[in-house]
């Protein structure tokens, strides 16, 4: 029951035991006023040009914690969960949220409460369809508007002219003229496709070194109807925490059992008929398994799918065939470097977990899309292209909406 807060502490209360409720209800209290510190500066204003108070400030209202002698503030989003939330099942439902981006509980600021509190408050939605009919409804409204579409040409290079992007030079030699050049491609490929420096001293950085974390996703035809009352979306928590923190980290070798999303929509474009079903599982994985071991996706593709099981009545049984999409496909398909999918812009963290501003060095050159500010997911992605829009109607100055 999102955007209610007797709602969710009741539910809890019931499901977790009393007191469970009251603590996460409080918890999303304190979430809310970290949202609204860096709501505008992280997801509704061009970055700013000061961003270091944004990685220097933790917004999050941590609440004391005396150990010993000392009293401490959690850091971590990890350390919220054990000191203020105190049961692990509440911290394996605050720490999902980070975990599907492929982040480290342990490792991320406090500044993170504001995943679920984003949830809790906007809900999740669905697209009839899939994500492919928001793609086919922006697709056509563009060309209504009598936008044109080049499909399966390849950008080489970003054409430059008097000190300013120009254009873009395709694969096949042939030039295309612009006023602006807005790039919503991985920070590695843009590096290449300009050959210098778009970012000068000073500014975040955007990293061509760090580790990065995509998904890998099981597609399974099932045959038999979806049973009534099914639920949508079901998140199946790891047996090991630490094991799955661990290896997503890159601090263990082994695979272990994942945190996953199981994803049974009741969605008739989504089957052939009333007889069958398909059902979505997804996880955060690292993006350099499969470069260590041949048929490593597919080893993580069965850890999926037996965590499945526990959402999915007689799943095994009812399954078809399977078609695994591990980063590798992803970057082949989209051009990602190794595949990886980007978390949203998180305050605090020294700025580890901040994306390049939208501007660059190449005057008339804009980055949009996950890898720039104000991050990945749909919300945060979406906002970067309203916010190069901004800044090319109004100019640098631009400061969001007013």
């Amino acid at each position: 029951p999102n955007a209610s807060r007797a709602g969710v502490v009741a539910a809890l209360d019931e499901a977790l035991g009393a007191g469970t409720g009251d603590r996460w209800g409080d918890f999303l209290v304190r979430a809310r006023e970290a949202w609204d510190r860096t709501r505008r500066p992280l997801l509704e204003e061009p970055l700013w040009p000061n961003w270091r108070v944004l990685a220097e400030r933790e917004p999050y209202p941590a609440v004391p914690h005396k150990r010993l002698l000392r009293t401490r503030r959690a850091g971590t989003l990890a350390e919220v969960g054990a000191w203020e939330l105190r049961d692990p099942r509440l911290v394996a439902l605050l720490e999902s949220h980070a975990v599907a981006y492929g982040l480290d509980p342990r490792d991320i600021p406090a500044s993170a409460a504001v995943l679920p509190y984003m949830e809790h408050a906007f809900g999740v939605w669905y697209v009839r369809g899939g994500i492919r009919e928001l793609a086919r409804a922006v697709y056509e409204r563009c060309v209504a508007r009598k936008v044109e579409f080049l499909v399966g040409a390849e950008v080489a290079g970003v054409v430059e002219k008097d000190g300013r992007a120009a254009g873009v030079e395709l694969a096949d030699g042939s030039v295309t003229e612009a006023d602006h050049v807005v790039a919503g491609v991985d920070p590695v490929r843009l590096h290449g496709l300009t050959g210098h420096r778009l970012d000068g001293d000073g500014a975040v950085p955007a990293d061509r070194t760090a580790r990065r974390s995509g998904r890998i996703s099981v597609l399974l035809a099932l045959r038999g109807p979806r049973e009534a009352g099914a639920v949508h979306r079901t998140v199946v928590h790891a047996p090991d925490r630490t094991a799955e923190l661990d290896f997503l980290s890159g601090r263990a070798a082994e695979p272990a059992r994942p945190t996953v999303t199981v994803l049974r929509p009741d969605d008739p474009a989504l089957r052939p008929d009333d007889e069958h079903e398909s059902v979505v599982v997804t996880a955060a994985a690292r993006t350099d398994v499969e470069g260590e071991a041949e048929g490593a996706g597919e080893r993580l593709a069965d850890l999926l799918v037996e965590a499945a099981e526990k959402a999915v009545p007689g799943l095994r049984e009812r399954l078809l065939w399977r078609e695994v999409r591990t980063p590798g496909h992803q970057e082949a398909e989209s051009g990602a470097a190794r595949g990886g999918i980007p978390a949203p812009a998180l305050a605090a963290g020294d700025g580890r977990f901040l994306h390049p501003a939208n501007t660059t060095a190449l005057a008339g050159l804009y980055r949009v899309g996950g890898w720039s500010h104000p991050g990945g997911g749909l919300p945060h992605a979406g906002m970067s292209g309203a916010l190069v829009a901004g800044l090319i109607v109004e100019g640098p100055e631009f400061r969001g909406s007013q």
